[in-house]
């Protein structure tokens, strides 16, 4: 097990340099019984969560330790589609566990498509209360407290107002998403039809098989979604914050949102609230929709010169570049439940 020092940190590369650990060095780090597991998005590595790695074992230094999914230098694997992406990241939470036995805990905090594959991860390894464990479900066997995603596609990106509906449909969106996205992207388009069996997004939201996808987000005690309201052209507000059309507040009241937001120690945190979810008539025949999140938490970089890469800047992807979206990772943290 190689360890790297960075300031009060340390990263551990477990398993062939392919696992990352983040832990705090100066404290007695034995201590932390609460794994985090930080999930990239498409195209991605585990430097793109380094920022917020750090941040969360700098804060909380006694209390957890952080993974960060998928080895570094093979980001096309995100390619492979949801479900792959789902299966290794489960495969690569119960590894850490098996080096890690005084783990009690388990959260995520998932980026981009790499939410969808952490709803997928949760899924298999979900296991339901029995009369001699706890009395809810776990995940692999311990307790599940925080599962966050930070502009995820949900609904998937096929009709969600985003630069990549009009540019994939102005080229033929089947023909593209093959060559550019290969099974990822029919499944983030929806186009994954097989067997007479729905696209996988649709079936995500049911307990199908030996997946249990919504038992296993109910087991989670806190769900939330961060999303950009605006300027972020990978993934759009609709589908990252799990809202119905008529949710959506109109141009008039994001003005406000913007307007109204003075809060000095989250500049760019414009509105939160508790989930209320769809009616069933509010849903598009054949969307889907789902109702076990909790919080809803809207983010704007407007005002910033950063704002168009507002889909990076969100996560910190990189410390250099997108540092305006420092207090989003600080929200997280201060609101994380440890």
């Amino acid at each position: 097990m190689e360890k790297q020092e960075d300031g009060v940190c340390s990263a551990e590369s477990v398993v062939d340099g392919s696992l990352d650990v983040w832990s705090c060095k100066n404290t007695d780090s034995s201590s932390a019984n609460h794994l985090v597991v930080m999930v990239h998005g498409i195209l991605g590595s585990t430097d793109d969560w380094k920022f917020g790695a750090e941040q969360f074992v700098k804060t909380l230094p006694d209390k957890v330790f952080v993974h960060c999914k998928e080895q570094k230098k093979l980001s096309a694997l995100t390619l492979d589609s949801v479900d792959v992406m789902g299966e290794r990241l489960a495969s690569e939470v119960l590894e850490i566990i098996q080096t890690r036995p005084n783990i009690r805990k388990i959260s995520f905090v998932a980026h981009s498509l790499g939410g969808l594959a952490a709803r997928y991860a949760i899924g298999k390894l979900y296991k339901p209360p029995n009369h001699e464990g706890p009395s809810q479900g776990t995940i692999c066997g311990l307790e599940a407290v925080n599962f966050i995603t930070v502009s995820t596609p949900h609904f998937g990106s096929m009709g969600n107002r985003q630069v990549t509906d009009v540019i994939l449909m102005g080229f033929g969106i089947c023909l593209v998403i093959h060559w550019i996205f290969k099974r990822t992207g029919r499944h983030l388009f929806l186009k994954d039809e097989e067997e007479g069996k729905p696209p996988l997004l649709r079936r995500m939201v049911e307990d199908t098989g030996d997946c249990h996808f919504v038992y296993a987000l109910r087991a989670f005690k806190r769900r939330v979604v961060y999303s950009n309201v605006g300027h972020d052209h990978i993934v759009g507000w609709r589908t990252a914050s799990i809202r119905c059309d008529s949710e959506l507040p109109k141009a008039f009241d994001l003005l406000h949102l913007w307007e109204d937001s003075l809060n000095v120690k989250y500049p760019h945190i414009v509105y939160e609230e508790l989930c209320k979810s769809c009616d069933a008539e509010d849903v598009p025949e054949g969307e889907h929709h789902l109702n076990d999140i909790e919080e809803k938490v809207d983010v704007s970089f407007h005002s910033s010169r950063q704002r168009f890469a507002a889909h990076s800047v969100i996560q910190v992807k990189s410390e250099t570049m997108h540092i305006e979206g420092a207090d989003v990772i600080e929200h997280i943290i201060n609101h994380f439940h440890a």
